[in-house]
């Protein structure tokens, strides 16, 4: 097509494929099952690491999940200073607990540096399954750069301290750039061209080839989570501009139920960069309107870096989603097989439950403060939001083994695996799931290759 007026007319005649159309949703609850869709996404691991037990501790909400997490950096007041390498304070309770009672890290020398009389001292070696006994150490809340991407990653696998997430996350995500002289000018070039799409394009939500999709997204939003949050109308708005203009620029997929929840983490953290209390009962309308449009437009470009790597989860049919669905099935039936046997026993289908499991995330079945330091490890995995997903899924559901085997019908299994306890889930338990996410990973590296991607 070489002419505007030619594809005015493609548009004309294939109205379903309208930039930004609202496709159908295959529902969390009962989606129908693809047979022919088979599973190949399980991949080689890295090799296993070593470890040092320590017990985390418990956190319920955001200020004492964060003081834990925080507690393995030191960030200082010096602006652009290369991150130091040491091993005081190194926060190793996230993986190394679980992987100890897992039998699968090793031990290794303890690096000491520093204070010799300081009693953090003991906690110098691994912190993840990237580390190599070495800490880094921040000396600015807007710095993370010569250790990029490499020791980045392996620091935001453990987790990453509130103070320095937000950098952290846009440099994980390949939207800030790891030369931290031109940072300054690719965030101004990015917000500007997010803005320019709005002005572009959001008038045009209410024609009539993309009313629907406005719709769908101005009905979803108020069901997403925290409600608190994003019942505040001055939040509502910037989510429904940022999903309209993502819908908008991917016509693929246009935009489907379940991508609202993808853009609430990042949201969280980048305010987390204006405000120092919790984000559930905070104002958002009270942050300056330079502060709201540098969030909204970084929000918008963090989650589009995300969906880059998931996109077949929401195109037509969402074949991304079936085929990991189906290598879940296949895993749990060679890691828990008493499990397994159970579900078919009583005639549950994977889909029925973990459609929504990859179709958000994780999201709805954990507290938003699980979801974010999730997310911490997501990032610095190679192909974490898709690939090392479904590992955390199946040590998700193998989590609640004794649970699912104590219900003994239909309708008490679906129940339970539609409503998991998870309310007072903090730092502990996602160590634990992590952990053994990594091991399935690695356990599976010789797989059979039908087994991987």
């Amino acid at each position: 097509m070489s002419s505007d007026g030619n594809k005015k007319q493609f548009w004309k005649r294939n109205a379903a494929k309208v930039p930004g159309s609202i496709q159908h949703v295959y529902g969390a609850q009962h989606p129908p099952f693809d047979p022919l869709l088979h599973a190949n996404l399980i991949k080689a691991g890295n090799k296993p690491p070593p470890a040092t037990p320590g017990k985390p501790k418990k956190a319920t909400t955001f200020q004492e999940f964060e003081s834990i997490t925080s507690d393995a950096w030191d960030v200082g007041d010096d602006d652009d200073e290369l991150l130091a390498m040491a091993a005081q304070n190194l926060n190793i309770e996230v993986v190394m607990e679980t992987a100890n009672k897992v039998n699968y890290f090793k031990e290794e020398d303890r690096v000491e540096e520093g204070d010799a009389t300081s009693p953090e001292v003991s906690f110098g070696s691994q912190s993840s399954p990237y580390t190599d006994g070495r800490l880094v150490k921040s000396h600015s809340e807007s710095l993370l750069c010569v250790c990029f991407p490499d020791e980045l990653r392996k620091l935001s696998w453990s987790g990453i301290p509130r103070q320095v997430r937000p950098i952290a996350w846009k440099l994980l995500s390949g939207y800030l750039p790891a030369n931290a002289e031109r940072r300054e000018s690719v965030l101004q070039r990015k917000r500007q061209e997010y803005f320019g799409f709005i002005q572009q394009y959001y008038d045009s939500r209410n024609d009539e080839h993309h009313q629907d999709t406005y719709r769908q997204i101005h009905i979803d939003i108020p069901r997403m989570s925290p409600e608190s949050l994003v019942l505040q109308p001055k939040v509502t708005e910037i989510f429904e501009r940022i999903l309209f203009i993502w819908a908008i620029r991917h016509p693929a997929s246009g935009y489907v139920q379940g991508i609202n929840d993808l853009v609430t983490p990042f949201f969280v953290v980048f305010v987390f960069e204006y405000i120092e209390e919790e984000v559930e009962n905070f104002d958002v309308s009270s942050l300056q309107e330079e502060a709201l449009r540098n969030i909204e437009a970084d929000s918008f470009w963090c989650m589009s870096k995300l969906l880059d790597g998931i996109q077949d989860n929401y195109t037509f049919a969402q074949p991304g989603i079936q085929k990991k669905v189906k290598a879940l099935e296949e895993l749990v039936s060679r890691i828990d097989e008493s499990v397994h046997r159970h579900m078919q026993q009583y005639e549950v289908e994977y889909l029925q439950f973990a459609f929504r499991w990859m179709n958000n995330l994780l999201m709805r079945e954990l507290p938003l403060r699980c979801t974010i330091r999730l997310w911490d490890t997501y990032q610095a995995e190679p192909e974490g939001f898709s690939h090392f997903h479904l590992y955390v899924c199946a040590a998700f559901l193998v989590r609640w083994r004794k649970e699912i085997l104590e219900e003994r019908d239909f309708q008490g299994l679906m129940i339970l695996l539609q409503n998991l306890p998870t309310m007072h889930w903090g730092n502990e338990e996602v160590s634990v799931l992590l952990a053994e996410a990594y091991r399935l990973k690695f356990a599976f590296a010789d797989a059979p290759n039908h087994y991987k991607r």
